[in-house]
């Protein structure tokens, strides 16, 4: 479930204040093991999921990144003409203590449970080098595309290289898996989904694979809907991720005869609770349980979520719905 350990859970808040920052828990072997853990003691579930933010790839690459309680990830907006701010070099040595949480939770985890790691994809990550945070529509860095193609085209070449040295050293570590964000894909026109979220994508999976042949990765292009079933076909990734708004029926007539699908209940469900999490369970078993699926949800859980609301649709999944 992505974002599963997280602020829904009472011992990730404790954890977390005991850590302090939220880098500080990022970068702690001991506490990412522990975070990593808390979910799978409560729930079982059947994947551990590396607990760790996508914003610690350009951390490492030198741009300044910080947390602002209730505000979210800041950073220090680099222009297109600056890229020799990102330093490369460094990579991996800045998130060795990420790599060794993967170990350190590998080892702890049972062996029938799968470890998951991620990245951002490199739009994603592009957006808030750009802007310095979230936008609503990403405007920043759509801009910035549209006015200095060239120079976005050397970013993606960066992080695309950065996203490749990472998971495979995520893999070699113990991940059994890798997923790729692309949460702000759905902001992007057709051109700009070519050339910023497939293309990128693409050569992230097949520059993983030159180096750990077999590696299984999921995509997860939020808001691409119907351009979902050419991102399969060109990026070659083993699965893909279904954000809520993705319509059934499409998913399963278009995407799931290509590879496997992962989603797609609404986050929000988990918040309202009761019959709201059993109908949402029932929904995505309906129209997708026929094909390979991969019962998550459609974005991150949310802070406001309830752990019994999570209990309630783990149960009802493995029972396999209303029938």
């Amino acid at each position: 479930m992505m974002r599963q350990a997280g602020r829904y859970l009472p011992e990730y808040r404790a954890t977390r204040a005991e850590a302090g920052g939220f880098l500080d828990l990022c970068y702690s072997p001991a506490f990412a093991t522990e975070v990593t853990l808390q979910p799978i003691r409560r729930f079982g579930f059947d994947a551990a999921i590396l607990f760790s933010d996508i914003l610690v790839v350009p951390h490492a690459l030198g741009q300044h990144v910080w947390f602002a309680e209730g505000e979210g990830p800041r950073l220090d907006p680099i222009d297109l003409d600056r890229l020799d701010a990102l330093d490369p070099t460094r990579l991996l040595e800045r998130l060795a203590p990420v790599l060794d949480a993967v170990a350190s939770i590998r080892a702890a985890l049972p062996a029938e449970t799968t470890l998951l790691g991620f990245c951002g994809a490199p739009w994603t990550l592009a957006t808030y080098i750009i802007a310095g945070r979230g936008t609503p529509d990403q405007g920043p860095a759509r801009k910035a595309a549209l006015t200095h193609p060239a120079a976005m085209d050397r970013l993606m070449d960066v992080l695309v290289e950065a996203s490749v040295r990472y998971l495979v050293a995520q893999l070699q570590a113990g991940a059994d898996a890798v997923q790729i964000f692309d949460t702000w894909a759905g902001a992007l026109d057709d051109a700009g989904f070519e050339r910023y979220a497939v293309e990128p994508v693409a050569r992230i999976v097949a520059g993983v694979r030159a180096l750990v042949p077999g590696a299984r990765i999921i995509g997860f292009p939020k808001g691409a809907s119907a351009r979902l079933p050419d991102y399969v076909r060109r990026t070659k990734v083993t699965a893909v991720g279904l954000d809520w708004q993705t319509p059934a029926a499409f998913a399963r007539d278009h995407v799931q005869p290509l590879v496997p699908v992962q989603g797609n209940m609404d986050p929000l469900r988990l918040v309202v609770g009761g019959e709201a999490v059993d109908r949402g369970v029932d929904q995505v078993l309906a129209a997708l349980g026929g094909g390979p699926l991969i019962f998550n949800l459609g974005h991150g859980i949310t802070p406001d979520a309830t752990p019994e609301a999570v209990a309630r649709m783990v149960a009802r999944v493995r029972a396999g719905g209303a029938g």
